[in-house]
């Protein structure tokens, strides 16, 4: 893995220099964005309103949404000082592969939409960064592609509802080079996304005077991601939600294709683990109990997840059931996503004992407004925040994080 070295875009002024680090250039249009959730409103004025309303959205009232970013209130940070920092790093092993931040970015669907080649715009930014990344299982681009583009990247994995479905699946995945698979168990029926019916978003997408509208009046958007996706590469399919292609997205059999889940339980777990080599992650859990039998039907790492307050409304947030989780399993490397936004988010999840954070909106928004230059300004904003809390902090290593000594509670 290389060192993290900050990546280059290519293109504005002489790059400057920090150090011995090389910095990048920063496009004009993010020189004002100066930390994750800057980017968002920026993103809103960018992407037609039903696919802007599909990214910021969750399910009915919200509930889930807020509460990850409120539960990371309840902490505060109690600092060390005169401890000589001037040697931190931001470095982790994860899996048992190196990488140059604690934080990845998490899978998010249909990122094809957002961002010309969304899902490949990504990969590219996590391997520039070495970061981890997930590739979202309802993505547009076939999976052989991402791996192609980044051979560390993980894949998410909505399983499909037979099991020879799901064997040929994880075989396709197998074929292509994953390291890494993460089977997502949170969602055995379609969520009350009532939110982007009010956006104006549905699955699959029906053509309307609105929508029509909606393109024509972000011209950016339109020409340069819908317009140039259908030119170059036609019709977006669902590719990877089973070995074969999928639906497009204007096919009236996509939400028959995505709903058909209910029945699946812990055996078809066991029967993924029997069948792929490879490290295997749910993500998904809430529950110790939960956590405890995916570590005994063979997972190698648990990522805590309510889906962004996507799927079950009130879900606790996973920040609040993390020691729980990390307690449960200390044998495995648990991970958390949902409501990171900042460098302190970070930090105060890895003391509560998770191993690495996933960050899921704000890295689409950036890709939708700057591509992969968005992307690797996003991470860089994120890691810088990282290393100077980790100075203040008093922390050279992230295992130093200890919440008896470094947080309290409020």
């Amino acid at each position: 893995m290389r060192k993290w070295a900050l990546p280059g875009n290519g293109a504005l002024t002489m790059p400057s220099k920090v150090g011995n680090v090389t910095q990048p250039v920063v496009p004009r249009r993010l020189r004002r964005i100066l930390c994750l959730d800057d980017f968002e409103p920026v993103a809103k004025a960018h992407l037609p309103r039903p696919l802007f309303g599909y990214v910021a959205g969750a399910a009915e009232t919200n509930a889930s949404l807020n509460g990850n970013r409120l539960a990371f209130d309840k902490y505060r940070f109690a600092p060390r000082v005169m401890i000589n920092i001037a040697g931190r790093s931001t470095a982790t092993t994860l899996l048992s592969q190196q990488f140059n931040a604690p934080f990845g970015i998490a899978p998010l669907g249909l990122a094809a939409l957002m961002a010309y080649r969304g899902d490949l715009v990504l990969a590219k930014a996590a391997a520039a960064a070495g970061i981890p990344m997930i590739m979202s299982g309802s993505s547009l681009i076939p999976l052989e592609e991402v791996v192609t583009t980044y051979p560390q990247a993980w894949f998410q994995a909505y399983l499909p509802g037979e099991p020879a479905a799901i064997a040929t699946l994880v075989e396709r995945v197998k074929r292509a080079g994953f390291q890494t698979l993460v089977v997502t168990v949170d969602t055995p029926v379609a969520a009350n996304r009532e939110n982007n019916v009010r956006a104006g978003f549905s699955t699959p997408l029906r053509p309307s005077l609105r929508l029509t509208w909606e393109g024509l009046s972000h011209p950016r958007w339109l020409t340069g991601t819908f317009a140039t996706t259908i030119l170059r590469h036609g019709m977006p399919h669902f590719e990877n939600n089973y070995a074969t292609r999928g639906a497009p997205i204007l096919s009236p059999t996509v939400e028959r294709d995505f709903s058909d889940r209910g029945h699946l339980d812990w055996q078809h777990l066991s029967a993924i683990r029997r069948q792929w080599d490879g490290a295997l992650i749910i993500k998904g859990v809430l529950s110790a109990t939960d956590a405890r039998i995916a570590r005994n039907c063979g997972a190698n790492g648990i990522i805590v997840s309510n889906h962004g307050g996507r799927q079950l409304d009130g879900a606790v947030s996973p920040l609040t059931v993390l020691p729980s989780i990390v307690e449960a399993c200390p044998d495995l490397p648990v991970m958390i996503d949902g409501g990171i936004r900042r460098g302190s988010d970070v930090l105060k999840a890895l003391a509560l004992g998770a191993r690495a954070v996933f960050v899921g909106r704000p890295f689409v928004y950036a890709a939708s407004i700057a591509g992969e230059a968005g992307v690797g300004h996003a991470i860089r904003l994120l890691t810088a925040e990282i290393s100077r809390n980790m100075a203040m902090l008093g922390v050279n290593r992230l295992d130093e994080l200890d919440p008896r000594v470094h947080l309290a509670v409020e």
